[in-house]
């Protein structure tokens, strides 16, 4: 009886040990890299959805993100900013609407969490600025992101190496802090970004801000694009600004295409109709996916 306890014992021991390893392997593949594998199973890139939070208010902006969620496979949620220098017209007019109606940084935390809540298995990654994050304080600002579940920060203007710092605290803490890289990043930075970045790298694909219309040719932003993946071809990395209902097709050889002035016009025109924005940014996104399906 003696030796049949001791037995039992260490067998529950040997099963709690591999249970723990198998869970801790599991949780080093990220909810961003899963997305990229279902979309390349499928064989298409990611689609990555951009909107302002609050806009154009805090209810319906969560109602939005929720819904384009079943046809993204990642979301980006920004913050509202007065001076938003890499946001063309769709993006600024969605932010001053949500900061008209009182969105402070806490809202966009408190919406990223009631998403997560409710739609568990959905990247989200917040998108702003650093000021903001400097006034909340770093360590504060990480932590929030921590408890509202967000799995992956961009801060648009903080380039590296000056975000070496911050990247580290974010991995720490299992958020991937995403690069950005332009068609003017030189060589020798460009592969020192891509050692330093995490699961995802953003490809900026023109000097421009974002909504603007695609001032390069599509053969040749993926000419640029493909010296990026022979760095790493086991980067994701997605382009954004200039991608449309018309552009997105011809760029879908990415691993992702991120769109929001697109979707943030959709917004204003169905406000200006007096329109259900909801169904209408639904049936955007759709036909945003179908394109590259």
């Amino acid at each position: 009886m003696y030796f049949q306890d001791h037995l039992v014992y260490y067998q529950n021991l040997y099963y709690c040990y591999f249970e723990k390893k198998i869970g801790q392997i599991l949780m080093k593949e990220s909810l961003l890299i899963q997305s990229f594998k279902t979309a390349d199973s499928e064989n298409r890139p990611a689609l990555l959805t951009y909107t302002v939070a609050g806009d154009n208010t805090k209810k319906k902006s969560l109602e939005i993100l929720k819904s384009i969620s079943k046809y993204a496979d990642i979301c980006e949620l920004g913050f509202p900013h007065n001076t938003p220098i890499a946001d063309g017209g769709q993006i600024q007019t969605s932010s001053y609407r949500a900061i008209k109606n009182g969105i402070k940084i806490n809202d966009v935390f408190s919406i990223a969490k009631q998403f997560k809540k409710q739609i568990k298995d959905k990247p989200i990654i917040l998108m702003g600025y650093y000021n903001m994050i400097y006034q909340y304080r770093e360590n504060q600002f990480i932590n929030m992101c921590k408890k509202s579940k967000v799995d992956g920060l961009i801060v648009v203007d903080l380039p590296y190496p000056e975000n070496k710092n911050f990247a580290s605290k974010c991995k720490k803490k299992n958020i991937n802090f995403i690069q950005l890289i332009s068609p003017t990043t030189s060589r020798p930075r460009l592969k020192q970004i891509i050692k330093n970045s995490h699961d995802m790298i953003y490809y900026i694909s023109m000097l421009s801000t974002t909504g603007g219309k695609l001032k390069v040719s599509p053969k040749k932003i993926l000419k640029e694009y493909s010296k990026i993946k022979k760095q790493n071809s086991s980067k994701n990395v997605v382009i954004g600004f200039g991608i449309t209902e018309k552009t997105i097709e011809s760029l879908k050889k990415a691993d992702g295409l991120v769109v929001g002035s697109a979707i943030c016009k959709e917004i204003t025109d169905s406000i200006k109709k007096r329109q259900n924005t909801v169904t209408n940014v639904i049936n955007k996104v759709k036909i945003l996916k179908n394109k590259i399906i």
